[in-house]
């Protein structure tokens, strides 16, 4: 087809698609001819637009529900064109105007009004676009009128360009021009936007031109290499610019669309216009029908980010709101509106200081209170930023400036200030990230080959440098799927560096890691590695990571059938990777259909560095990871269970230094949640986790033995908490004593819950089963119960002990058999179905548990002997014997004390050394003793005085005891004359005794101080042990236990119930909660890591670094403009200035106190301001959300520069000029009154109570002067579906009815004006049944008035203001006739209006002005606000 006829055809389309009226449908034509004259004809490519259908599609969609802006009227201007040319007044010439517009009969001899003589056509430039020249990557772009809707802009992206819904909108302005950076600043804002950008999938939006912060954007995402294609890690960057702006954009117009169209950047020829950035994705064109005019994408830029932020994404279940941040660099008047309108739509910005500009004059400001931000003030911040430009600022200006500088610093809460290296930022991204939570809180190409194989040398070189310097450059974009094959490479060879310089590149380990990718490297595990060894004999990676992790783990891989393809069996022979061998690339070509097959890849990349022990990278791939706290624990456990195989020394020593360092990882993380949030962190600790076989980090960490994370702070808080049960950690042992003893006791409050429903008396059924199954109190009963048994025990061995057992014997044998019971409770108790042989030997590995067992049948051998007639006297000496292990149990009970636990450990390590020494000993008293026996008695057979003669009587001589007759016997005559070989003998016998005794107490001293050092952690680490045994043990105490034991036997083996392990040590919370707490668990390890490469910057061979940045940083200082420094002091000496004041009226109050010899009321108490900005509202009676700075006590919602519901925009109205006594010669206020039907038409005028609002009239209110309303708050208590009153924070929660009308935003009160001569407002009158009115009327008359006075609403104006009564009804009860009375007449008469309860919090969707009035009934009930 010749492009003649193309153009015919595509002017039939055209015809066909336009909607009346015709003549403008002629005129749109006719515009896309004339303005397209040198691209639609001289340069237009052959293209066939109607071959592809998604092509077809877009033409057909794009032109029916996109237009653009086009002047119909010509009106000469008296400016003239660059080319010396007659423009109109919209800045265009005569020849680019339709013939029509030039002699138009319609509006002949009128004004150029741009809203009657600019009109809307289809849009004719839009389609694919493509940078001749600098890249064959194929861009979108469109046309838009600026009145297009947000929604008609986000389905043509989501739905038509195909991008998908984002994670966040980075929304970044500042400078259109070129601006001089800090070469340190540009690389920490590059790096921090593009980490965002990477790791959460944002759409990032700018001007998009190829100038200022738009080209700084672009530059950052060209240079790490992101590439749109991908949907993993893709950076989408959309430019939204004026279309009127855009240099050489005739090349873009045709009436179908461009498929592509080629796009000259042309910087030298642009002149005052600009060209668009070839590092955007995305282009959105705003036409408003003139040319040259700047700052026409604003509005729809704002609405657009608004609306895209209103959106929610569904992800893993929730539905959440598109997020939105602002970030802002440099900047000018356009900034500034931009700045203004992101506050008021609620998005957090980020300004950058040092860009220059507005983003310096804010940040200069931010931190002063509002009522200091005065005219003079900014006047004298823009002398020092707008040097250029100042003389060009008007004095009505410079007002305006300082009304919305005010503005955006009221609102602190979306304010945030990045200073490099200040306050404790070390990156944009940190900043960014604290922005959100901040507003959270309160709301294959050419030359390819080649580059590969340079990147396999710089592998094979191991030179991550030369790959830094000259293959990651400017002249190549590497795709992520480019850089796998090497990724393997590095990871099979070891080379951390490159792994982490890939991963900075793009390289995404969800897309990395596949079924064939794993199965490779396991292929390609080193020969010497142990796990090679361990993997031949087991055949599959599961059995041996089962056997490395513990049985109590579900197998991480399931067993796969023989028929499975992807399965980790037996590693073949080694292959080993070489530049020119073995090609990665057909792997990856043959695997790259597949998904990633496991719930973390990170994890299974994890453990394959692990069971290699690859220190650096394992630390790399751990910094992946999102269980990270579990995969360090897990980690360890892996390492020390490999040590203990393996037979090098220095393996062994290295895989345990690697351990340790994995669990100060898990501990330094944990740190980190703790100190955040200790309720979260203590979840993390019992979460169940999915991806580390079904187990918890607490477990993990017992498993692993660590005992320095298990006795970390946070751990052992959460331990006393399960030891306490659901009682206070306060509680002293003497209360919990005293209740154990007196029940009642219980019902005087003695003993404090955690529990709120526990505290009342109300419920002592409930407060004594909390009381009772808590650990703690079991463990107390317990010791009772023992010291009882002892008590007893001992008695009948020593007095009652009758050839007939007694009433107290026979209680004695009851009491063991309930023992008996407990240990075969705790033998068979298997929560975690490990089996009964692992339960078993994890039994007996518990020393006190096979004291236990050889106590038991010590005492069923002596029971055995005592029922025996003949072996009475036998019998009561075993049970003698088995009363003194019975005794030295009670070394366990008392291993939960504080006190005596460590001292119980060291005795116990202790032993052991002792006991060697005892063989020392035993050698000379046996030795001394035999030679002592044969000089001194001949030939003694008796075998019991050869043991007292050779053992007992040369132990005696230890002690200096040296009887002439040990036994009463005489000595024989021959005796006498061995008195001298005797005492020799014993001489030299007490110097050797003596001298081992000696070297007995250094072995002991030594080992007193090493166990001494690590007495408390292993206290802490054993401490879990008894918690859990006491905490999974019954309430009741032996013997009583048997009434549980019979429960527990009906259970599990009569209705074969099984065994679970309670949620306080192991909890599988639901996939929501976990995948925010895990988010949660992200977000903070990065806060971690950041600490640590500042800790890592600290060593020896960073010095030179760190004095080379010290220079620069001196240079810097010293380029730094006095004035600006001066301040910077300004700041520091007014809050000074301000803390010394505070501190003078503390000294005066307490002086003051003083002399009245009381200490004061409490009230009275001036409270010292904090260095940072208070968040939390405050609850006064009439306070605002927080009670604003001096000077900002004025109305604020009065002032707003925008009149809700119409384009009438307010005189700026700073805070100094709000008075009416203030002089303010320039105040000169815009006239609006709308049209209503109830206006009053002969109202006089007044003058706002208030002071200046910035508008004359009466606005869209129903008349001048006061407008009265009334709201009624209309409150319950909410409850739980039982019936009781939620709380929060301790205060009760109210729920409030409100409606939302149709075409209303907000939710509100169901009051406002009233119609003359009524009672109850028309809002209120619209959702309740007429025959209600009278009933309701008269709870009206019952209620409390909390306000009445004027209200601060954003309708008022000078002449008409709004003055409101407040009056609260409340429901006490839930059961109230009036309250159901009510509930049953709330009908909307619109169809579009909603009723409901709401609860009652500072967060909730209603207008300022009622959350004001609902702090106000929530002060005076006490309730949650």
């Amino acid at each position: 087809m010749e492009p003649s006829a193309l153009r015919k055809a595509g002017s039939e389309q055209e015809e066909g698609f336009v909607e009346p009226p015709r003549r403008v449908a002629e005129l749109g034509m006719v515009s896309n001819l004339r303005r397209s004259n040198s691209s639609l004809f001289k340069g237009w490519r052959p293209q066939c637009p109607f071959g592809n259908d998604k092509q077809e599609s877009l033409s057909s969609w794009i032109p029916e529900n996109i237009k653009k802006k086009e002047c119909v009227y010509f009106v000469e201007s008296s400016k003239l064109s660059d080319a010396g040319k007659v423009v109109c007044q919209c800045g265009y010439t005569r020849e680019q105007h339709l013939e029509e517009a030039t002699k138009p009969d319609t509006f002949q001899g009128t004004r150029w009004d741009p809203k009657k003589h600019v009109q809307e056509m289809p849009t004719d430039a839009f389609g694919d676009i493509v940078f001749t020249g600098l890249s064959q990557e194929v861009k979108k772009y469109v046309r838009v009128s600026q009145d297009t809707p947000s929604s008609t802009i986000y389905h043509l992206m989501t739905q038509h360009w195909g991008l998908d819904v984002p994670n966040l909108l980075i929304s970044v302005t500042g400078g259109a021009k070129n601006f001089n950076m800090k070469p340190r600043l540009k690389s920490i804002f590059r790096r921090g936007l593009v980490k965002v950008a990477q790791t959460t999938g944002a759409w990032i939006i700018t001007g998009g031109s190829h100038a200022g912060v738009m080209k700084q954007v672009g530059e950052a995402v060209r240079d790490f290499s992101l590439s749109s294609s991908y949907k993993e890690g893709e950076v989408i960057t959309i430019g939204v610019a004026t279309w009127g702006t855009v240099h050489r954009r005739e090349g873009l117009i045709h009436p179908t669309g461009s498929f592509p169209a080629e796009y000259i950047l042309d910087e030298d020829g642009q002149g005052n216009l600009t060209c668009l950035d070839s590092n955007h994705s995305h282009f959105i064109l705003v036409d408003d029908g003139t040319h040259g005019q700047y700052g026409v994408e604003i509005p729809l830029r704002t609405r657009l980010e608004k609306f895209i932020s209103e959106q929610t994404k569904e992800r893993g279940g929730v539905a959440i709101k598109i997020p939105i941040v602002c970030v802002v660099l440099e900047g000018g008047p356009g900034t500034l509106q931009t700045i203004y309108n992101a506050t008021t739509n609620g998005t957090p910005c980020v300004v950058v200081e040092g860009s220059g500009r507005v983003a310096d004059v804010i940040a200069q400001v931010a931190n002063l209170p509002v009522s200091d931000i005065t005219v003079s003030l900014i006047q004298q911040k823009l002398s020092v930023f707008f040097q250029e430009m100042f003389e060009t600022f008007t004095e009505s200006r410079i007002v305006e400036w300082t009304k919305k500088i005010q503005d955006i610093v009221r609102r602190r809460q979306l304010l945030t200030v990045f200073r490099e290296g200040k306050d404790g930022q070390q990156d944009v991204d940190v900043a960014i990230l604290q922005a959100l939570l901040k507003a959270s809180r309160s709301q294959d190409h050419f030359g390819h080959e080649n580059w590969d194989h340079q990147l396999k040398l710089a592998v094979a070189w191991n030179r991550v440098d030369i790959a830094r310097s000259e293959i990651f450059t400017d002249e190549w974009q590497w795709k992520p799927s480019d850089l796998h094959p090497m990724m393997t490479a590095a990871l099979i060879s070891n080379k951390p560096e490159f792994v982490k310089l890939f991963l900075e590149n793009g390289v995404q380990l969800k897309e990395f890691v596949t079924w064939d990718t794993l199965l490779y490297l396991y292929e390609n595990l080193e020969p010497s590695c142990l796990f090679h060894s361990k993997l031949q004999k087991m055949h599959h990676v599961a059995q041996v990571l089962r056997e490395l992790l513990g049985d109590f783990t579900q197998p991480l891989y399931p067993r796969p059938w023989h028929s499975d393809r992807p399965r980790l069996l037996l590693p073949v022979s080694h292959i080993k990777l070489n530049v020119q061998g073995v090609s990665l690339r057909s792997l990856y070509k043959r695997s790259s259909g597949h998904v990633t097959f496991t719930m973390d890849p990170v994890r299974d990349l994890l453990i394959w560095a692990i069971v290699q022990n690859r220190r650096e990278l394992a630390g790399i791939i751990w910094a992946q990871s999102q269980d990270c706290i579990a995969a360090a624990l897990a980690c360890s456990k892996i390492l020390k269970e490999l040590s203990k195989e393996e037979e090098d020394t220095d393996s062994s020593e290295e895989m345990l230094a690697l351990a340790e360092e994995c669990e100060h990882r898990a501990i330094g993380v944990f740190t980190e949640c703790y100190r955040k949030d200790e309720e979260r962190a203590q979840k993390l600790l019992i979460r169940v986790s999915e991806a580390w076989g079904k187990t918890t980090c607490l477990q993990l960490a017992l498993e692993a033995k660590d005992m320095k994370f298990v006795s970390h702070g946070g751990i052992q808080a959460f331990l006393t908490k399960v030891w306490w049960g659901q009682l206070c950690v306060d509680n002293g042992l003497w209360r919990v004593t005293l209740c154990m003893l007196a029940f009642p006791l219980l019902l005087t409050g003695l003993i404090s819950f955690r529990e709120k429903r526990l505290q009342g008396v109300s419920s002592p059924v409930a407060r004594a089963r909390a009381f009772f199954t808590a650990p703690v109190v079991v463990f107390h009963l317990n010791i009772l119960s023992y010291f009882a048994f002892l008590c007893l025990f001992a008695y009948v061995l020593m007095v009652d002990f009758q050839p007939t057992p007694s009433w107290c014997e026979c209680a004695i044998y009851l009491w063991l058999f309930s023992l008996v019971c407990e240990e075969t409770r705790q033998l068979f108790y298997d929560p975690d179905e490990c089996g009964l042989m692992k339960k078993a030997a994890l039994y007996f590995s518990d020393f006190w548990n096979k004291l236990d067992v050889g106590a038991i049948l010590l005492f069923v051998a002596g029971l055995t002997c005592r029922l025996i007639p003949a072996t009475l006297y036998p019998g009561r000496v075993i049970l003698s014997l088995d009363f003194i292990l019975f005794c030295l149990r009670l070394m366990h009970i008392f291993t939960v004390s504080k006190t005596l636990g460590p001292k119980i450990i060291i005795v116990k390590r202790m032993m052991k050394d002792v006991f060697f020494f005892l063989f020392l000993l035993a050698v000379w008293v046996v030795s001394f003793g035999v030679a002592k026996q044969a000089i001194l008695i001949h030939n003694e057979r008796r075998v019991d005085w050869l043991f007292r003669g050779a053992v007992y009587h040369s132990y005696l001589t230890i002690f200096g005891q040296i009887p002439g007759y040990i036994d009463g016997r005489s000595r024989a005559p021959w005796e006498k004359q061995e008195r001298g070989w005797k005492g020799a003998a014993r001489g030299l016998f007490q110097v050797n005794t003596l001298t081992s005794r000696c070297r007995s107490l250094l072995p002991d001293s030594y080992t007193f101080q090493q166990v001494q050092e690590h007495t408390d952690q292993i206290w802490k680490f054993q401490r879990h042990d008894l918690i859990e045994e006491y905490h999974s043990r019954p309430a009741a105490p032996p013997p009583f236990i048997l009434l549980s034991h019979l429960q527990l036997f009906i259970k599990r083996v009569i209705l074969k119930t099984p065994a679970k392990r309670h949620k306080q040590l192991k909890n599988k919370l639901e996939k929501n909660e976990e995948a925010a707490l895990l988010s949660w668990e992200i977000y903070l390890k990065e806060n971690y890591l950041q600490n640590q490469q500042f800790q890592q910057k600290q060593r020896p061979e960073q010095k030179i670094e760190d004095i080379s940045n010290k220079v620069d940083a001196m240079v810097d200082l010293l380029d730094l403009d006095p004035l600006k420094r001066s301040g910077s002091m300004e700041q520091r000496l007014a809050s000074l200035e301000e803390q010394v004041a505070q501190t003078a009226r503390a000294l005066h109050w307490i002086v003051k106190t003083l002399r009245a010899s009381g200490f004061g009321s409490e009230v009275d108490v001036p409270t010292l301001a904090s260095q940072k900005a208070v968040e939390e509202p405050d609850t006064e009676l009439g306070g605002r959300k927080k009670m604003e700075e001096p000077g900002d006590s004025y109305h604020v919602n009065a002032r707003h520069l925008l009149y809700p519901n119409c384009p009438i925009t307010r005189f700026p109205v700073p805070n100094e000029k709000v008075p009416w006594e203030t002089e303010f010669l320039i105040y000169d206020p815009p006239f609006y009154t709308a049209e209503r039907k109830d206006a009053a038409a002969m109202d006089p005028m007044g003058e706002n109570p208030m002071g200046r609002t910035g508008l004359r009239g009466r606005g869209s209110l129903s008349c001048f002067g006061p407008n009265h309303t009334l709201y009624p708050m209309v409150t319950r208590w909410r409850r739980n579906e039982d019936g009781a009153i939620c709380r929060k924070s301790i205060k009760k929660m109210l729920e409030v009815l409100v409606v939302k009308l149709p075409l209303s935003e907000h939710w509100a009160l169901p009051g406002g004006s009233r119609e003359p001569g009524e009672t109850l407002p028309r809002k209120l009158k619209r959702i309740l049944r007429q025959e209600h009115w009278l009933s309701f009327e008269n709870l009206l008359t019952r209620g409390m008035e909390v306000y009445k006075g004027y209200m601060d609403d954003p309708r008022n104006t000078d002449n008409a203001w709004i003055e409101t009564v407040a009056i609260s009804v409340h429901f006490q009860d839930q059961n109230d006739a009036e309250l159901n009375r009510l509930n049953s007449n709330l009908h909307a008469c619109d169809s579009g209006a909603s009723i409901r309860w709401q609860v009652v919090d500072r967060r909730i969707p209603l207008y300022a002005n009622h959350k004001t009035l609902l702090q106000k009934v929530a002060a005076e009930f006490g309730a949650h606000y």
